[in-house]
């Protein structure tokens, strides 16, 4: 065992010297999640009365409760937590209610779909849903090779067929859990400045 503390000791002293880096991992999550809720909250905001409907309704909707009050909230959510995580400002404060948005997302309406976002046929996680929709892929292919121009079609990305699972919803909960963990990052988030000048938490690298 001494050996073994003695060969790591350099190489730990080594990563010291790293440590004035460890806000851009948060900075990265921030930027890379910033414009996905963005974008999904604006989505619901400016066709609010769409999503209110399909929030409510039973038989082609989530048929949640007070479909209003969960859809500005939602959307409140996205939309305004994308931007503090942007700038960096109350980053473990806003991480809480946008995990919950996902946990939400992915339960209501995500978790019957199994784990793929989209069908792949080939992935070891393929349920029986991804594995039926290879029939409709491949008739659909047909369908735009026979009447379509299919090259330029298929110019920007191959056709395929989106299995809505959890796994986009998943991923944002980690990345947000990280982020809660860690803070908005050492000297790129607005939370660290303030920080600094209030005296609080200068101590803590990560706020």
């Amino acid at each position: 065992m001494n050996r073994l503390t003695t060969a790591y000791r350099p190489f730990q002293g080594a990563l010291q010297h790293l440590q004035w880096g460890d806000g851009i991992a948060p900075l990265l999550l921030r930027l890379y999640l910033a414009p996905i809720m963005m974008q999904a909250g604006w989505n619901k905001l400016s066709h609010f009365e769409d999503t209110a409907a399909w929030f409510g309704n039973p038989d082609w909707g989530l048929g949640l409760p007070f479909p209003e009050v969960m859809a500005a909230l939602a959307a409140g959510t996205e939309f305004f937590g994308g931007i503090l995580l942007l700038i960096g400002l109350a980053v473990r404060w806003v991480s809480i209610p946008l995990m919950i948005t996902m946990l939400v997302a992915a339960i209501t309406v995500h978790w019957d779909n199994g784990w793929l976002a989209i069908a792949d046929t080939s992935s070891w996680l393929a349920n029986d849903r991804v594995m039926e929709s290879a029939e409709r892929l491949q008739r659909a292919r047909s369908i735009l090779q026979e009447y379509g121009n299919y090259d330029w079609l298929t110019g920007r990305g191959s056709v395929v067929i989106l299995n809505n699972g959890i796994e986009f919803a998943a991923t944002y909960f980690v990345m947000l859990l990280s982020l809660f963990f860690t803070g908005g990052g050492r000297f790129t988030s607005v939370d660290y400045w303030l920080a600094r000048r209030t005296g609080l938490g200068v101590a803590d690298t990560s706020e």
